[in-house]
């Protein structure tokens, strides 16, 4: 059987393009483009063989397919032969069942996707393994495309850099000066990546990129490029399949540009759809407080949405006032009967050291998500018999200086009420015995 998909409006004015193409927007009307399957193709097989195939190639070493996201190719990218697939076996990360965090907020089934368990770090893996592929595939069937290129508060970044090195593709990276970790910034350094600091925030780096990637023949790779949600996608399909083909209650997203949550939502659909599942989970959108046009939407009813000036905030990759993927996103947010909630800096900084005191290393995003998590349980909108899986969207060793400067008591405007302060002492047996005996009592 042959699969097929194809760019198409996200606004419905009914234009499409093949997905060589190069395009990012509707040339008709200017609208977002949304990758389309022929669904008609892919129901030549029922629910009960795609349950089997995928979990016959799940973590595999057949190539491509032991690949959380190329196990799915047919829901993905088919269009891509298997020798221009760039992987580095990215997905099947661990979904941690929080028993011990859950015990302390009140749930009994509560689970963290650990998506930053993975190559780079975070989950940009699994949508930047499509996009790269699809330009290794362009370039075989000779489309002159010369590097590829994205704004990034970090995580992308690395997950360009070190696909277009598997892949021996000209990167170069844009990010905005002074507002990534030193961990996050060597990344693209060490892949070979063209890095440039600018001296703007996220949301000028991607209007920079933009214009750069149109005026030269370099391919946009950031989440506005449908391509990384197609991959993106599979990790709600992931953690359904994790459950057995179960779907979770709840599942909670930290979000800036919103693409990860339009793309997680996607997979839920396209399986209800293919009748692998019948239920939708309800999604629990969370934002930073500095950073929150979705939230200020929300709050409004949906009756506006206005891009904002992003304010610092510790949650750096979704400090973004002006989210390029804000339409999709609201639609699926309705259609998942999605809420939104916000964490302060004090908030979420508290939340990432609750979290990581049951055994967990929590980035500020993934933070972002408990501590929204937290507000809504204590407003008994979630239940404490739901089952919810929270997306943690990087590795919190990506973010070491923060949590050092909490311990420390040295975040501006924040009180760490879950310090836990180096104790030094001479190299005595006595005073040495004397702290510890302290500290434990």
């Amino acid at each position: 059987m042959g699969y097929s998909s194809h760019f198409a409006c996200f606004s419905g004015c009914g234009e499409t393009y093949p997905l060589d193409e190069v395009a990012y927007r509707c040339r008709r009307c200017g609208g977002l483009l949304d990758v389309v399957h022929d669904l008609d193709a892919l129901r030549h097989r029922g629910p009960a063989e795609w349950k089997k195939l995928f979990d016959e190639r799940y973590m595999r070493t057949k190539w491509p397919y032991g690949s959380g996201v190329w196990g799915k190719k047919e829901w993905v990218c088919p269009e891509v032969a298997d020798g221009n697939v760039v992987s580095m076996f990215e997905g099947g990360t661990n979904l941690f069942w929080a028993e011990r965090l859950g015990r302390e907020v009140g749930l009994d089934d509560i689970w963290v996707k650990q998506c930053g368990v993975s190559h780079t770090g975070s989950f940009k893996d699994v949508g930047m393994t499509v996009l790269v592929s699809m330009v290794s595939e362009m370039r075989s069937r000779g489309k002159d495309i010369r590097a590829i290129a994205c704004a990034s508060t970090g995580d992308t970044s690395a997950a360009l850099a070190a696909y277009g090195a598997v892949a021996g593709i000209p990167t170069v990276v844009f990010l905005p000066k002074g507002k990534i970790t030193d961990e996050q910034l060597v990344q693209p350094i060490a892949h070979g990546a063209l890095t440039l600091s600018i001296d703007t925030d996220f949301d000028g780096c991607m209007k920079l990129v933009a214009q750069v990637c149109e005026r030269n023949r370099i391919y946009l790779a950031n989440s506005m490029n449908p391509l990384r949600i197609e991959g993106q996608k599979t990790i709600g399909i992931e953690v359904t399949q994790q459950f057995d083909w179960e779907v979770p209650d709840w599942i909670v997203v930290p979000s800036g540009n919103l693409g990860n949550l339009t793309a997680i939502s996607k997979g839920f659909l396209m399986m209800r759809e293919l009748g692998l599942t019948r239920k939708l989970p309800r999604l629990l959108i969370a934002q930073a407080a500095n950073a929150s046009p979705l939230y200020k939407a929300y709050k409004s009813g949906w009756k506006e949405f206005h891009a904002e000036k992003a304010a610092p905030t510790a949650a750096s990759a979704i400090q973004i006032g002006d989210p390029v993927n804000a339409p999709k996103a609201i639609r699926m947010i309705q259609e998942l009967n999605g809420i939104v909630e916000v964490a302060t800096e004090e908030e979420l900084a508290d939340a990432a050291a609750r979290a990581d005191r049951t055994g967990l290393f929590t980035c500020p995003h993934t933070a972002v998500a408990l501590a929204a998590l937290f507000k809504r349980v204590a407003a008994k909108e979630v239940g404490p018999k739901e089952r919810i899986v929270v997306i943690s969207t990087a590795h919190g060793l990506k973010f070491t200086g923060f949590k050092r400067r909490y311990h420390a008591g040295e975040l501006p405007g924040i009180v760490p009420r879950l310090a836990n302060r180096v104790v030094e002492a001479p190299a005595r047996i006595e005073d040495v015995e004397a702290a510890v005996l302290k500290g434990l009592a």
